[in-house]
C-alpha cells in the first residue's frame, strides 16, 4: 500500500515524463501543474498545463475491506481506499505554427508510451531533487500498478469542465485518468497472545546516554575510521560479581574484561557491536576495528544508538532478554574511496556531460536519498549538485548522471540522508595550499 504522497506522486511522475518528452520535440516547451484558469505567469507560454480535477473510488476496491472492523469498531487491520484520479491535459503556444496540437501529438504518444507508471519511475521521481517534498512516498510499494489511460469524454462533458474556471477561455485540452491509487491508513489495532509465564527482572540502575560524539572532537563528523565516545550514566550496569564491579569502575585507559564486554553491546541501527573500553560514565566503540560483518549492517545517514545489557538465562528455553537505555540519534558519515569519470562528452561549448562513478565505505540502501556535491578550485568557483541514478539494490557504489558541467578539477562530496563525506584539509604550513580543501578531487575535461 501508498502513503498520503501517493495521489502528488503520481502528478509528479506525469509531469516529469512528459517534460522529457515534450522538450525535445519542441524546444523550450515546459510542463505545469496549475488550474487553467491561473493564466500569466504561472502556466506556461509554450507547453502543457495538468491539472487534477476530481478524484474517485476505484469500483474494483471500493469493497475490498469492508469488514476491517470488530462490531464495537476496533480496526482488524489498516483500512484503505482505492482512488481513480482525473486528469485534464490544455496545451498552450503558437496557433500558427500549430504548436498546441504538436504538444498534444507528442503528450499523447507519451501516455501510449508509458500506460503503466513503474517502480522504477516513480523512484527516479522521489529522488529528483524537484520534488524533495515527495522524498517519503511509498507509492513504488503498493500491490496494483498505476495505469494511464485516456478518457471517453465527449465535447458536453468537456465542456462542463471548462465552464467551472471563471471567465477562462477554451484551451485545447485531452482527459486522461490514472487509477488505482491505494492509500493506506495509519491507525491499527491488534490482540496479543496469551501470557504464558510471568518472570520478575529488577533493573535499579537503567543505563542513560546523554551524549554520543566523536573521540576527535563534539563538532567532528562521525567515520568508519572514528572512535565513539558514549557518555551517560550507569553504563556498566549492575555486574553480578563483586571483582566485575571493581573492574567495570576502571577508567577508559584499562580495557575492560572480557565478561564485562560480552555482557554489554551497543545496537547501532540494526548492528549489535561490542564495546573496546567501559566504565560507569563513559563507553568507547572503535569502528575501524569491527569485522566485515559487523560494518555491513551499518548505514550511511542518521542512525539509532542504545546500550543493552544482557540478562543471563535461568533456563535453557528461553528467549534472549536485555536491558536497554535510551534512544539516542548520530550522524554517521560516509567516505569517498574511488571516483571515476565514465561516458565523458565535450558538448563544443566548453561544457562536459558525463557519468560520475563513486565508491563509498557504507552500503547505500534502495530508499536513501543520495546527492553529490561538486565546487569547482578555481578563482571564481562554480558549484554543481546532481542527484543520484535510482537503484535496485543495496550497494556501495553510485552512479550520477552530470551535465552542463565545465571544464575544471572539482572537489568532491556526497551527501546521504544529510550525512555528508568530509574533505582533507592540507596540514602542511609549507604549501601553498595551507588550510585549503585538497582532496578527494576529480578532473572534469
Amino acid at each position: 500500500m501508498s502513503n498520503y504522497l501517493a495521489i502528488a506522486t503520481v502528478t509528479a511522475t506525469l509531469r516529469r515524463i512528459i517534460q522529457a518528452a515534450i522538450q525535445i520535440d519542441i524546444p523550450g516547451a515546459r510542463v505545469t501543474t496549475v488550474k487553467p484558469e491561473s493564466s500569466g505567469s504561472k502556466t506556461p507560454e509554450v507547453g502543457v498545463n495538468i491539472f487534477m480535477y476530481q478524484a474517485t473510488p476505484n469500483p474494483a476496491w471500493r469493497n475490498y475491506d469492508l469488514r476491517n472492523r470488530r462490531p464495537k469498531g476496533d480496526l482488524i487491520k489498516h483500512a484503505q481506499a482505492g482512488l481513480d484520479l482525473y486528469y485534464l491535459m490544455s496545451f498552450y503556444g503558437n496557433e500558427v505554427e500549430l504548436e498546441p496540437q504538436r504538444l498534444l501529438g507528442s503528450a499523447v504518444r507519451t501516455i501510449v508510451d508509458y500506460p503503466i507508471i513503474t517502480p522504477e519511475m516513480i523512484r527516479e521521481t522521489v529522488n529528483s531533487p524537484t520534488y524533495s517534498y515527495l522524498a517519503d512516498s511509498t507509492l513504488e510499494q503498493q500491490v496494483e500498478r498505476v495505469t494511464i489511460i485516456p478518457s471517453m469524454m465527449d465535447i458536453e462533458e468537456l465542456s462542463k469542465i471548462w465552464s467551472v474556471f471563471f471567465q477562462t477561455p477554451y484551451i485545447l485540452s485531452f482527459a486522461f485518468q490514472g487509477g488505482a491509487v491505494l492509500i493506506e491508513g495509519n491507525k491499527t489495532s491488534g490482540r496479543p497472545l496469551l501470557v504464558r509465564r510471568v518472570e520478575f527482572y529488577t533493573t535499579p540502575n537503567q543505563p542513560q546516554i546523554s551524549q554520543v560524539v566523536s573521540e576527535a572532537g563534539a563538532n567532528q563528523p562521525i567515520l568508519t575510521t572514528s572512535n565513539i565516545i558514549i557518555r551517560g550514566q550507569h553504563l556498566d550496569g549492575d555486574t553480578p560479581s563483586q571483582s566485575l564491579r571493581e573492574s567495570s569502575r576502571q577508567t577508559l585507559r584499562e580495557s575492560a574484561p572480557q565478561a564485562l564486554r560480552d555482557r554489554i553491546q551497543i545496537k547501532i541501527g540494526d548492528a549489535k557491536l561490542t564495546p573496546h573500553r567501559i566504565s560507569s560514565n563513559e563507553i568507547k566503540v572503535d569502528l575501524s576495528s569491527l569485522q566485515a560483518e559487523q560494518t555491513r549492517w551499518l548505514r550511511a545517514g542518521v542512525q539509532s544508538l542504545q546500550v543493552l545489557h544482557t540478562i543471563p538465562k535461568r533456563m535453557r528455553f528461553e528467549p534472549e532478554l536485555a536491558i536497554g537505555s535510551n534512544v539516542v540519534p548520530f550522524v554517521l558519515c560516509p567516505t569517498l574511496i574511488d571516483i571515476e569519470i565514465q561516458e565523458l562528452e565535450d558538448n563544443r561549448d566548453g561544457f562536459y556531460t558525463a557519468q560520475l562513478r563513486a565508491e563509498v565505505d557504507l552500503t547505500v540502501s534502495i530508499g536513501q536519498r543520495v546527492v553529490l556535491f561538486l565546487n569547482e578550485r578555481a578563482s571564481n568557483p562554480a558549484a554543481y549538485i546532481f542527484a543520484a541514478r535510482s537503484r535496485s539494490e543495496e550497494t556501495n557504489i553510485i552512479v550520477f548522471p552530470i551535465y552542463e558541467v565545465k571544464r575544471g578539477e572539482y572537489l568532491v562530496r556526497i551527501q546521504v540522508d544529510g550525512a555528508e563525506s568530509p574533505l582533507e584539509v592540507d596540514t602542511n604550513p609549507d604549501s601553498h595550499t595551507f588550510e585549503q580543501y585538497v582532496s578527494p578531487i576529480v578532473v572534469i575535461g
